[in-house]
């Protein structure tokens, strides 16, 4: 327990050490519920968040950005290695594929220029998220890229670019590999399928409703 108590099936021969301690316990009344709360308790190691919203779809999304925050946050603690977000890294790595790409002869040089390609639209989706100029965001990372700067990223704050490691922008290492590795893979998968199976008799409109028969 949090207060530091014991589960107790009788209230026979209670005494200090099975009582917990907390500085403050107080009931609230939150909307339409009321809810326990304590305050000040030396073995807490856990917390409750009450989401409150006038839409269900409201607090879903928050629910939702909330969990994705705590489990980028647990990422990070479990794998320590970090790069830096807003888009800076998949365009170091669309510049480094698509100069790769050149040194290449062949149909090769076309798949890795598309991936480098591919890797912009993150970038791209977050400028247009913002509501931002992403035509524009884009050939300044360009840039900033070409010359050496490979953590400048998306800065939704100032709807400009950024050094994102040294503004604290950063995001695990660890979701890059396996966002990187599953979108391969499903890449993969989708080009390896030759033939598409149809059912055609699922595609025939089914005659239904009574008093229909065949026709004299």
């Amino acid at each position: 327990m949090p207060c530091g108590g014991a589960v107790m099936t009788t209230v026979h021969d209670l005494n200090d050490s099975v009582l917990g301690k907390c500085d403050l316990f107080e009931e609230k009344q939150i909307g339409g519920d009321r809810f326990n709360f304590f305050k000040g308790c030396p073995n807490a190691k856990t917390c409750t968040l009450i989401l409150r919203g006038g839409a269900e779809q409201f607090l879903d999304e928050t629910e939702r950005s909330l969990h994705d925050a705590i489990m980028i946050v647990r990422r990070t603690i479990k794998n320590d290695a970090v790069v830096a977000g807003g888009g800076a890294i998949e365009m170091e790595l669309s510049k480094i594929l698509r100069d790769y790409s050149r040194t290449i002869a062949g149909k090769e040089q076309l798949l890795i220029g598309a991936i480098a390609k591919a890797l912009e639209v993150i970038p791209r989706q977050l400028c247009d998220n913002a509501g931002f100029d992403a035509t524009n965001i884009l050939n300044k990372l360009r840039q900033k890229h070409a010359q050496g700067n490979c953590w400048f990223g998306v800065d939704i704050t100032k709807e400009d670019i950024s050094d994102n490691f040294e503004a604290c922008v950063w995001e695990p290492a660890i979701v890059k590999v396996n966002a990187l590795t599953a979108a391969t893979e499903a890449t993969c998968l989708i080009l390896s399928v030759d033939e598409t199976i149809k059912n055609q008799k699922s595609e025939v409109p089914q005659m239904g409703g009574r008093g229909m028969g065949r026709p004299m």
